[in-house]
C-alpha cells in the first residue's frame, strides 16, 4: 500500500540546504553576467534613488498622497544599504526596485481608500491573536490552526500584498488576485525551488502581518531578502509608531468588507516594540512561542541565507549567521525586559515548541483557556480535520549545519542561556522525540 506524504519516513524525503538556493533560471543567469559586463563598464543597474521610486509609485497608480511623511527616513536608509551593504545581482536590483515601488504603491492606495471612505477608521480590531515566537518555532504551524476558528481571520499571504480594494464576502473567492498571486509564488518557487522545502508558501496560507509593517518602509521583511546591516540597525531604533499605524488601517480596511470576530496574527517583529503593539491592540491575546535556540538561530540564518541567495552577487554566510543572531538575541531581550516590567503574568501566554508539537489541538485548548476563552466546537473539528489531512514535507525538507554560519550548539545554548532558563526552554538534542515531533507536525 503506498504511504501518504504523513506517513513517509524521513530518510525518504530530500534534504535541501541553503547551498541548493539559487536562481534555477537558465535566462535570469545570463541577465546576472550581462549585469557583471555592465557593472564593468559602470554601469550598476537600475536606480534605487529614493525619488525615482517615489516617483515610479505615482505614475504606476497615479496617486500622490503618501500621507505622514515619516516613511521617507525608512526608504532613505533602505535604499543607501541596498546600494551599499547588499551586493546586488542585477536580477537582485530589479526585484528590489520592484518591491519598494509596489508597497510605495499599496501604500497610495490604501490611503486613497480610507480617505474616499472614512467610515472604515471606525472598524474596531478586537481582540486579535498576536504571536510574537521567533521564526522556527511552530508559529507558521499555530497560526494555521488558529486561523481555523469560524470567527476568527488570517491574514492570507494574497490579501496582505494586495489589500486595496478590499476582497468582500460575495466575491472573495474568485477573487483574481488570488490567482495572479499563486502564479507569483510559483514563479518564485520555480526560481527557487529550495524554498518549497524550508518554508510554506501560498497565496492563501496565512502570512505574517510585517508585510503590513513594510507599507511604512519599517518591516523586518526586507531582510530576509538581503543582507542590509545598517538598516537593520536603524530599525531596531526606529519609533514603529507609523509602520503600526498602516498596519491597523490595512486591517480596518479588509475588516470593512469582510467583518470577523477577531484577527489571528504573527510576526516577531513585534517582540522588538511590545509597547506600541499593547498601545494599539491593548485587548490582543498574546502569544510568545519558545524553541531551544540552538535550532532556531542556525535553522533561521539558513532560510535567510536561501531567500537573499537568488539577488546577491556574492555571498557570506558567516555575516548573515552574525547579523540574525544578534537580531534574535536582541528581540528576546526586548521581549524579556518588557516582561520584566509587567505585574500581570497573565499579559501574554507561552507555548514551548516541543508541547505545541506533541499535541497542536491540546495546545490551542491551552491558549484559549490562558484568556477565558473555549474552543468552538467547529474550530476543534477543522483542527482535527487539518491535522488529519495536511501536506507534509511534500517538497522535501529544510537541513542545515550550525557550522556553516560560524555557529556552535553548546555556543548557541550559552549566549541564550538566561532566555532558556526564563522560559524553562529544553535543550532538543537531549529530547529524543525533537525530530519526531516536527514530522508529525509537518512543518517546523
Amino acid at each position: 500500500m503506498r504511504l501518504c506524504s504523513h506517513e513517509r519516513n524521513v530518510s525518504e524525503v530530500r534534504g535541501f540546504t541553503f547551498r541548493d538556493a539559487g536562481l534555477h533560471s537558465a535566462p535570469l543567469r545570463w541577465l546576472n553576467h550581462g549585469g557583471e559586463a555592465l557593472r564593468a563598464a559602470g554601469w550598476a543597474g537600475p536606480s534605487l534613488r529614493p525619488s525615482r521610486r517615489e516617483e515610479a509609485a505615482r505614475r504606476k497608480t497615479g496617486l500622490s498622497d503618501f500621507g505622514d511623511p515619516g516613511y521617507r527616513e525608512g526608504l532613505e536608509v533602505l535604499c543607501e544599504a541596498l546600494e551599499s551593504e547588499a551586493d546586488l545581482n542585477l536580477f537582485g536590483r530589479i526585484a528590489m526596485k520592484g518591491m519598494i515601488v509596489e508597497s510605495l504603491s499599496t501604500r497610495l492606495r490604501l490611503l486613497d481608500w480610507a480617505a474616499a471612505h472614512p467610515e472604515v477608521r471606525r472598524e474596531k480590531i478586537v481582540r486579535p491573536w498576536v504571536i510574537l515566537g521567533l521564526p522556527r518555532t511552530g508559529t507558521t504551524l499555530l497560526s494555521l490552526l488558529l486561523g481555523l476558528d469560524p470567527i476568527a481571520r488570517p491574514l492570507l499571504q494574497w490579501e496582505a500584498s494586495s489589500p486595496v480594494p478590499p476582497p468582500e464576502l460575495a466575491t472573495a473567492a474568485e477573487d483574481p488576485r488570488i490567482a495572479a498571486a499563486a502564479r507569483r509564488f510559483e514563479g518564485m518557487m520555480e526560481l527557487n525551488p529550495p524554498i518549497r522545502a524550508m518554508h510554506p508558501m501560498g497565496a492563501t496560507l496565512p502570512t505574517e502581518c510585517v508585510t503590513l509593517f513594510f507599507l511604512d518602509l519599517r518591516s523586518l521583511s526586507v531582510e530576509t531578502q538581503a543582507l542590509v546591516p545598517s538598516y537593520g540597525r536603524w530599525l531596531e531604533q526606529t519609533d514603529m509608531r507609523g509602520a503600526y499605524a498602516i498596519h491597523e488601517l490595512a486591517l480596518q480596511v479588509l475588516q470593512s468588507r469582510i467583518p470577523t470576530g477577531s484577527w489571528s496574527l504573527k510576526t516577531p517583529n513585534h517582540l522588538w516594540a511590545l509597547d506600541l503593539l499593547r498601545e494599539f491592540h491593548p485587548e490582543a491575546r498574546l502569544v510568545w512561542t519558545h524553541r531551544d535556540p540552538a535550532k532556531v538561530v542556525a535553522s533561521v540564518a539558513s532560510l535567510n541565507a536561501s531567500m537573499q541567495r537568488p539577488f546577491a552577487r556574492h555571498q557570506d554566510p558567516l555575516a548573515i549567521g552574525e547579523e540574525w543572531n544578534r537580531k534574535l538575541r536582541l528581540g528576546v531581550s526586548r521581549g524579556m525586559a518588557y516582561d520584566e516590567k509587567q505585574t500581570d503574568r497573565s499579559w501574554c501566554h507561552h507555548v514551548l515548541y516541543a508541547e505545541l508539537m506533541r499535541d497542536p489541538i491540546a495546545a490551542v485548548h491551552a491558549l484559549y483557556a490562558h484568556f477565558g476563552d473555549e474552543v468552538h466546537p467547529l474550530h476543534a473539528r477543522r483542527m482535527q480535520a487539518w491535522m488529519r489531512d495536511r501536506p507534509q514535507e511534500t517538497f522535501g525538507r529544510h537541513v542545515y549545519d550550525p557550522a556553516d554560519f560560524g555557529f556552535t550548539d553548546d555556543g548557541l545554548r550559552a549566549s541564550y542561556e538566561d532566555y532558556c532558563q526564563r522560559f524553562s526552554v529544553p535543550d532538543e538534542s537531549k529530547e529524543g522525540s525533537a525530530r519526531s515531533a516536527q514530522v508529525r507536525s509537518g512543518i517546523a
